[in-house]
C-alpha cells in the first residue's frame, strides 16, 4: 500500500514538472507565432501519445512476466532518477542555474519568432510552420517522459490505472491553470519538486530492481521509505559537501 500510494504521489509530481516545461513551450510557440497553430501542434502530439501509451501500457503489462518488469523498470528508474538527482544537487550547490520558466520562455519565444521572420508572407505547410513544430515536440518530448514514468510506476504496483490518473490530474490542473492565465507557470517551485522526485524515483528504481533479482526487503513495502530517507540524506550531504567545494574555489581564485 505505501509503495503504491508513493508510485501515484511520484507520478502526480514528475507530471507536474514536465506538463509545465511543456506549457512553457506551447505559449512561447502561440505568442510567437498563433494560438491557433501551436494548439494544433499541442493536440496533434497529444493524439501520438495517447496511441503510444496504449501500446506500450499493453505490451508491459499483458506480456511481460512482473519478475522482467520489475527488473527493467527498476533499472530505468534508477537511471532516470539519478538524472534527475544529479541536476538537482548540482542546482542545491550552485554548480548550475535553477530551471527558470521565464529564460526558457524567453528563449523559445525569441527562437520561433526568428524563424517565423523567415517564413513571413510566404504560404508555409502547417508542419512545417515553426509555431507547430514547436510545440508537437515539445509536448511530444515531456509527454512520453510522462508515459515512460507512469508506465514504469504503474506496472511495478500492478495499479496502472490509478498511477495513469495521479499523472492525468497534474496534467490538467497545469494546463487549466495555463489557460486561465495564460503565462508560464513561474510560481511552481520546479526545482524542488524535481529534487523530490528525484529522490522518489531512485529509490523506487533501488526497491523494484532489487525485487527484480530476488532481494527480500526487510519490512517489505515500507522499507521504500528507508530507501527515501537513505536517498534524501545523501542529497543534503552531497550538496553540502560540493557547496563548500565551491566557496572554497571562489575564495582560492580571489587571492
Amino acid at each position: 500500500m505505501g509503495a503504491f500510494v508513493a508510485a501515484v504521489l511520484a507520478a502526480f509530481l514528475a507530471s507536474s514538472v514536465e506538463a509545465v516545461e511543456a506549457l512553457t513551450i506551447v505559449l512561447a510557440a502561440g505568442y510567437a507565432r498563433s494560438f491557433k497553430v501551436a494548439l494544433q501542434g499541442a493536440f496533434s502530439a497529444l493524439i501520438v501519445l495517447v496511441l503510444l501509451a496504449g501500446l506500450l501500457g499493453e505490451a508491459v503489462t499483458n506480456f511481460i512476466p512482473i519478475r522482467a518488469v520489475r527488473i527493467i523498470v527498476g533499472g530505468y528508474l534508477l537511471i532516470f532518477g539519478l538524472g534527475w538527482l544529479k541536476k538537482a544537487i548540482l542546482r542545491a550547490a550552485g554548480f548550475k542555474a535553477l530551471h527558470d520558466e521565464d529564460e526558457a520562455f524567453k528563449e523559445e519565444f525569441s527562437r520561433i519568432k526568428a524563424q517565423s521572420e523567415v517564413v513571413k508572407g510566404s504560404k508555409v505547410n502547417l508542419l512545417k510552420d515553426p509555431g507547430f513544430n514547436t510545440a508537437f515536440k515539445g509536448v511530444l518530448l515531456e509527454g512520453f517522459e510522462i508515459i515512460l514514468i507512469v508506465i514504469s510506476l504503474g506496472s511495478s504496483t500492478r495499479k496502472l490505472l490509478a498511477v495513469s490518473l495521479g499523472a492525468l490530474l497534474a496534467v490538467l490542473i497545469v494546463g487549466l491553470i495555463g489557460v486561465v492565465v495564460k503565462k508560464q507557470l513561474t510560481k511552481v517551485p520546479e526545482n524542488l519538486i524535481k529534487a523530490v522526485v528525484g529522490v522518489m524515483l531512485t529509490s523506487f528504481g533501488v526497491f523494484w530492481a532489487g525485487q527484480g533479482v530476488g532481494v527480500h526487503w526487510y519490512l517489505n513495502d515500507l522499507f521504500l521509505l528507508v530507501l527515501i530517507g537513505i536517498n534524501i540524506t545523501a542529497f543534503f550531504f552531497v550538496s553540502v559537501i560540493l557547496s563548500r567545494v565551491k566557496d572554497v574555489s571562489k575564495f582560492v581564485k580571489s587571492q
